[in-house]
C-alpha cells in the first residue's frame, strides 16, 4: 500500500473542518510554537508536500529540507515569516488565507482603542488596588475625533467601517488602494498621521513599510494620540515608541506584535503603564481559527490540484 503524501503544520493541531479537507494526506504536526530545527527535522524526513504554517518562521533552510514542496500556506494573512524570493526561485508557492481573520483582527484593533481611550486596564487595576478615581478621571471621547487606519484590505476596512459607525473622521492610507468604504477618505500617510486622533495599524510588513512608526512621524502626530498595532512589529521602533509613551507624545499604545517574539520575561514593556499588550492573538477567535484553518486547506489544494509549472503564480 502505497504511502500517503505529507502536509507539515507548524501546530499542534489544525480545525477539524480543516482536517476533513485534507483526507488524502498524511497530516503531520511540529507541535506548539516548534522552532526552525525542528520544523527542518520535520521536512527532511517527511518530504511534505505542503506546509500549513501556523507558527515558527519557513527560511530557505526548511523550504529546501522537502524535494517535494509545491506549496507553502498560511494560516492567516502575514506571510513575512515565509522566505518568499526562494519559494518562487523554485516554484514553490506561497498562499495566504486572505480575509480569513479579518473581523476577529479587526474587533481586536477596536478593544485597544477602546480600551486605550478609557483607560480600561489602568482604571481596572486601581480597582483592584481599593482606589476610586472618579473624580480624577477623564477618558477619551472617540465621537467627532480622527481615526487613520494604515492598511485598507481586508481587517483594514472593517477597523475603518466601525470607526465610521462611532461618529469618527475617518481616514485611510494605502498605496494599493483606489477605493475606500463609505465615509473613509484616502490620504497620503504623512497628511493621516498629522491628523489622526488614533492611528490603527492594519498592513502587512515589507522592506518599505518596515520602521514606519518612528521618531520622525511619531513626532508628526496629535499630543495625546493613541497608536494601535494589531499588524506585524517591524512597523513600528519600539525604542522610539517607549519615548514617546513616556513622555506623553502619545496618550497610549495597544500592541498585539512585537519586533521580537514571543515577548516573555523582563521585557521593555513590562513596566510601562500606557500600553495594552496582548500576545499576538488578534486573529485567533474560534471563527476565525476555523476560517483559517479552511483556507489555508484550500489553497493547498488548489495548488496541488494544478499543473506543478503554475505553482508559483
Amino acid at each position: 500500500m502505497s504511502r500517503k503524501p505529507a502536509i507539515l503544520v507548524t501546530a499542534a493541531d489544525l480545525a477539524p473542518q480543516a482536517l476533513s479537507l485534507l483526507t488524502d494526506f498524511e497530516v503531520v504536526y511540529t507541535g506548539k510554537t516548534p522552532d526552525e530545527d525542528t520544523i527542518a527535522t520535520l521536512c527532511q524526513e517527511h518530504q511534505p508536500v505542503a506546509i500549513i504554517v501556523r507558527y515558527g518562521k519557513i527560511p530557505v533552510r526548511v523550504i529546501d529540507a522537502s524535494k517535494a514542496l509545491r506549496v507553502i500556506s498560511k494560516h492567516g494573512t502575514g506571510i513575512d515569516t515565509i522566505d518568499t524570493k526562494a519559494a518562487a526561485a523554485r516554484g514553490i508557492a506561497v498562499k495566504a488565507a486572505a480575509g480569513a481573520n479579518a473581523d476577529a483582527v479587526a474587533e481586536h484593533s477596536w478593544a485597544f482603542i477602546l480600551a486605550c481611550a478609557k483607560n480600561v486596564v489602568f482604571l481596572d487595576g486601581r480597582m483592584r488596588a481599593g482606589y476610586w478615581d472618579k473624580a480624577t478621571h477623564k477618558s477619551l471621547e472617540l465621537k467627532g475625533k480622527t481615526l487613520g487606519v494604515v492598511g485598507i484590505g481586508a481587517i483594514g476596512r472593517r477597523v475603518a467601517e466601525l470607526g465610521v459607525a462611532f461618529g469618527m473622521q475617518v481616514a485611510a492610507f494605502d498605496p494599493f488602494a483606489k477605493t475606500a468604504p463609505a465615509g473613509v477618505a484616502l490620504l497620503e500617510l504623512a497628511e493621516l498621521l498629522a491628523r489622526s486622533h488614533v492611528v490603527s495599524l492594519n498592513c502587512p510588513l515589507t522592506e518599505e513599510n518596515r520602521h514606519m512608526i518612528n521618531r520622525e512621524s511619531l513626532g508628526t502626530m496629535h499630543d495625546g494620540a493613541i497608536l494601535v498595532n494589531t499588524g506585524r512589529g517591524g512597523l513600528i521602533d519600539e525604542s522610539a515608541l517607549l519615548e514617546a509613551l513616556a513622555s506623553g507624545k502619545l496618550r497610549a499604545a495597544g500592541l498585539d506584535a512585537f519586533a521580537v517574539e514571543p515577548l516573555v520575561g523582563e521585557h521593555h514593556f513590562k513596566a510601562v503603564p500606557n500600553v495594552v499588550l496582548s500576545p499576538h492573538i488578534g486573529g485567533v477567535s474560534e471563527d476565525a481559527y476555523v476560517n483559517m484553518g479552511i483556507a489555508a486547506a484550500r489553497n493547498v489544494l488548489a495548488v496541488l490540484s494544478g499543473p506543478r509549472s503554475e505553482a508559483a503564480a
